[in-house]
């Protein structure tokens, strides 16, 4: 019975600590990338006149992800905004592209190299439309963006 009970106290510290690890990893994990902050902060300085339509998270998860898309349908004779926000004044190396729904690039933050802190695309067809975030140079791989749409 001793025995027994000596076993059982080695499996419960075994048990505790296992469990003590995964939290801990699992709060280190969240707290590197706060895309939802980073989304607020885009919400806040979408640009005047505009409306809001949805926000993204840009999480290239410490730098194991090279891009991050997604995918919205635009509408014809809609002028569109798409602004990215990092929690400082830079936008830290994240490339905004937009393609068509032919995949052909309509719109980019990038420009005779640098970095701009959205992109306004007056959209001609109507269609699926690609937003791709890409991390050129970026030190935290991590952001927040809001699409915004005015007529």
């Amino acid at each position: 019975m001793k025995k027994l009970d000596i076993n059982m106290k080695k499996t419960l510290i075994i048990l505790s600590l296992a469990g003590v690890i995964f939290f801990a990893q699992t709060k280190t994990a969240q707290a590197q990338c706060n895309t939802d902050g980073f989304t607020e902060q885009c919400l806040s300085s979408l640009e005047s006149g505009f409306t809001f339509l949805k926000s993204f998270k840009v999480d290239g998860q410490g730098g194991s992800k090279d891009k991050v898309e997604f995918s919205y349908v635009f509408s014809k004779d809609t002028e569109y905004y798409i602004n990215i926000c990092t929690g400082s004044s830079s936008v830290d190396g994240i490339k905004v592209t937009l393609y068509d729904s032919n995949r052909k690039m309509v719109g980019t933050n990038f420009a005779n190299g640098k970095f701009f802190g959205a992109v306004k695309y007056p959209c001609s067809a109507t269609g699926i439309y690609y937003i791709t975030f890409t991390f050129e140079g970026s030190s935290n791989h991590c952001g927040g963006s809001v699409l915004g749409f005015k007529r």
